[in-house]
């Protein structure tokens, strides 16, 4: 039998992991549809049923999901990861939000072509942008009883470790570093039983 969803995305992490994290927590069967990033992607992507042209893309009884923190909302939904009301979830949606934040000023950085712009863009990026966050979440996460959010597990705790290793990958550097608190849902998502069998079986990727 058919896996009732269907996630298309690239054979790496970045925006399409978390969906995979979520779905697997919940243990909704998926088909997990990695697509190759390399010289045939011109080819292959005019083939796909992309709405707005991007990746990552959630098939589910012959509709089409896109925006990849939409889909992970939906996918906690699913997964019961959400709050238990409207301010519970806005709390969730608002740690996200953040997390995605700074994963769009990485990206600034990291994929800067101008050697000399992407020069001027690292000091501002490690000195000022990274310890202005750590320093937020680590609060955050202290707060709420080493989680993001509602102090218990949510899926913006899945969300950001499965960014962790894209996020890692485009500093250079480990983000956890000198950071317990982020350290710590790392840890503990990590260590969940389907979390854990997900990441038995992911394939292995430079990020």
């Amino acid at each position: 039998m058919a896996a009732a969803y269907k996630l298309t995305y690239f054979n790496s992490t970045a925006l399409g992991e978390a969906i995979r994290f979520i779905l697997s927590y919940g243990k909704i069967e998926f088909e997990d549809n990695r697509l190759a990033y390399d010289d045939n992607w011109p080819s292959v992507k005019p083939t796909l049923p992309l709405p707005y042209g991007q990746l990552p893309i959630l098939e589910h009884d012959g509709k089409i999901a896109y925006q990849s923190l939409a889909i992970c909302r939906y996918a906690a939904k699913q997964a019961k990861l959400v709050g238990s009301n409207d301010w519970e979830d806005l709390e969730i949606d608002a740690a996200a939000d953040t997390i995605n934040d700074l994963r769009m000023k990485i990206g600034q950085y990291h994929y800067e072509k101008d050697p000399k712009v992407k020069e001027q863009k690292k000091s501002p990026l490690f000195e000022e942008t990274l310890p202005f966050y750590i320093e937020k979440f680590e609060k955050q996460i202290e707060k709420n009883n080493g989680y993001f959010a509602l102090g218990k597990l949510t899926w913006a705790d899945l969300y950001f470790v499965s960014l962790l290793k894209y996020l890692n990958y485009m500093l250079g550097k480990e983000l956890t570093d000198g950071a317990p608190g982020l350290r710590g849902i790392n840890e503990k998502v990590c260590a969940l039983p389907q979390i854990k069998a997900y990441l038995d079986k992911r394939p292995q990727t430079r990020c």
